[in-house]
This record gives C-alpha cells, structure tokens and sequence, in this order.
C-alpha cells in the first residue's frame, strides 16, 4: 500500500485512482457481513463480497507492483534494494502493531512486507523473468502448497504480532504458504504488476488493453473453473461440508462463493480448481490477476475526469487509510448499521485525502515508512554533493 511518492508531475494518477477503488473495495468487505441470509447451507452472497472479496486484496498486490518499478527505477540496483528493504521493514512493523487492534480485519501488512522483501532480486528483471515468476508463483505454488501443508504447523486466522517473532518457523510458515495472504503465492501479483510497469501506463492503447485482456483473463479463470467443477464432474470430489483451514467443517455454500482464508482443504487435489476468493488455487489467482489488471487498465483511462480526484487522493495515501480504518473498526465509534458505517468511513476518506492533498505531502503513514529509506540515502550521499557514495560520475 505504500508507495515512493514521485513528482506530481511524473505520478501517474490512474494508479493512484486504481489503489483507491481497491481500498474502498475492500472496506466494503470488512464492513458489510459476508452473507445476507444464513438460514441455509446456501446463504446469499452479499453484494460486497460478490464485487470485492479477494479482488480488491489482489489489486493493491498488483499495484504494488507497478509502483515498486515506478518508484525505483531511476535508482541504481543497490540503492533500490535498500530503499524497499527498509520500507518493507516500515511497513511490517505498522503490520505487527495493527494486529493488536481488536479488529476481527486479517491485517494484510506484515505478507505485504515480506512480498517487498521477495521481490527484492527482481527489481531490475526483464519482463519475461517477471512473467516467468509470476506463471510458476501462481500455478506451482498451489500445487505444492497443496501438497505439504498438512506437515506443516496449523495456522490460525490471527494476525502476526510482534510476539510471533520469537517462533520464527511457525510464523515463516503462516506468511509464506498457510496463511490468510501466502507469500509465495501472492509473488505472483506482485511480478504481475512489475511487469506491467515497463509498459508506458501514459499511452490509451496500453490502458486498453490491460482492461480488455485483464477481463479476458477473470472470464477464462472462472470459466475453467466452471467447466472444471460442473461439465467435468470435479465438484463431486470434494467434501460436504468440508475441513476449511483455520475454520473447521462449513458446508460449501457458506464459502464457496464469499471466500476462503488464504488455503483450501487438502484432502482432495480437486479444490485447486475452485476460484474462490482467497482460495489462492492457480484459478483463484489468475482471475484476480485478470480483475487488477482491468481495474489498472479502466483508471488509466479515466483519471482525468475530474470526479476521480478525491478517489485518486485517497489512492495516493492508502497505507495511511488502511492504518486508520483497521483502528477504528476496533472501537465502538461507528455506526452499527454496515452501511453507515461504510459511507462514513469512506466520506471521511475522501474528504481527509483531498484536503490532505492540497499540502503536497506524502501522508503520514507512507511519511513514516519513508524516513528509513531517506535517512540511509542521506548518510549515502556527502553534504552538498549531488553523488552518491560509490556511484561513478
């Protein structure tokens, strides 16, 4: 969520505007309940989670992406490594401080630090490196994730706090291949991103196209998934109701269409066709792929109405609101009814981020998360030389 913050006049806002959809997609899926009638093995969807649920999860992994190559790439490799590095470092600690709010949100940024510290040897890769991580993050991962996790320790739900660290192989586990937002898994966004990020993002026909094969992509995933599960007879091979990680026994209608938590039960390698949201199965992610990148495609094409503007302010700082969303729905200030909670909570955000905006700064989390990198680029760089310790002139 936290991006290097460029000038205003090389950002491109079409980012910012898909980030902040992204943001106000998901809020809608910590607010609203995931069901709307839970009378029956096979409850309604929620109209929030229809729309939202994993997609707006996978958008800002994607984004994230596109702005670690944008933020970086006038930097030489080493400056670059370390500036994410540390901001990584920033970020996981917000990550582990917000797990004490008592939320009942499965608190992203702590996976999300991790995926910067993965991406670290990929930051000056090519595109067809990019795409080749990508492909085996999001196909071979799944499968041997499958394949595994039953020898591995049982994860929960909760949230990494700062006393997991004193269990590092549990807790290594849990962000890499048990948990709630996988990391291995999740690479595959993130290259996914990186390598759209060396397409020109300014041109229409880029933007085009990463809306019209982003949404070829979720319609494929979800059809295979479709013909897999039903024509091809793969349904009939999993359980009913079936042993969800982290969970227990559900029946399938009560998270086959609102979502999984990051795995799916082992006991059959037919669940890796499911495209559940949070299922984190090949179809899982390659549809949610698809999504972000037509949500990037669709922003990039409308960023300069002028109705976007406060959206795109939010995007600019969604590390900041995500902070504060987190924290407020861990008190009892909000509404109790979900959707005046939501329109609040997103009113305050749109209207906080626009004013913010007009002071030229970065917000204050994504600030935060910055003095690390800005204070070893400082003790890199001589008082009043414009060079850089160690690089030629």
């Amino acid at each position: 969520m936290d991006e290097s913050r460029p000038p205003a006049s090389s950002r491109i806002i079409g980012v910012d505007l898909a980030r902040g959809v992204a943001l106000i997609g998901m809020v809608a899926t910590h607010v609203y309940p995931a069901f709307t009638d839970t009378a029956t093995d096979h409850p309604a969807i929620s109209p929030a989670f229809t729309i939202a649920a994993g997609r707006a999860a996978a958008a800002f992994a994607v984004l994230a992406g596109v702005a670690l190559v944008l933020s970086t790439r006038r930097r030489s490799t080493a400056q670059a490594q370390l500036s994410v590095f540390l901001r990584a470092l920033g970020i996981g600690v917000i990550g582990l401080a917000l797990a004490y709010a008592d939320s009942g949100i499965a608190v992203i940024l702590v996976y999300y630090a991790l995926l910067f510290v993965l991406a670290l040897p990929l930051l000056r890769a090519d595109v067809p490196v990019l795409v080749t991580v990508a492909v085996l993050a999001m196909v071979a991962v799944p499968v041997i994730s499958q394949a595994v996790r039953d020898d591995l320790p049982v994860s929960d739900l909760s949230s990494p706090t700062f006393a997991d660290l004193g269990q590092p192989g549990p807790l290594l586990a849990k962000l890499t291949l048990t948990g709630v937002y996988p990391a291995l898994a999740w690479l595959g966004y993130l290259c996914a991103g990186m390598a759209v990020a060396h397409a020109d993002l300014r041109s229409r026909v880029v933007a085009v196209r990463l809306f019209a094969g982003g949404l070829l992509l979720a319609v494929v995933a979800s059809g295979t998934s479709w013909l897999l599960l039903g024509p091809l007879g793969g349904g009939e091979h999993l359980e009913d109701p079936a042993a969800v990680p982290g969970v227990g026994n559900l029946p399938q209608g009560w998270f086959i269409d609102s979502g999984l938590y990051g795995t799916t039960p082992t006991d059959s390698a037919w669940w890796l066709a499911v495209d559940t949201p949070h299922s984190t199965t090949p179809l899982d992610l390659a549809h949610t792929t698809g999504t972000a990148l037509a949500l990037l495609g669709l922003a990039l094409l409308v960023a300069h109405i002028p109705l976007t503007r406060p959206i795109t302010a939010v995007g600019a700082m969604t590390l900041t609101f995500y902070t504060l969303h987190v924290v407020v729905m861990s008190t009892h200030a909000l509404p109790t009814d979900p959707t005046w909670s939501y329109v609040l909570q997103i009113l305050v955000a749109l209207a906080a981020a626009t004013a913010w905006q007009l002071t030229g700064r970065r917000g204050p989390a994504e600030a935060a998360v910055s003095v690390l990198p800005r204070a070893a680029r400082l003790l890199r760089s001589p008082r009043g030389s414009g060079v850089s310790l160690g690089q030629r002139t």
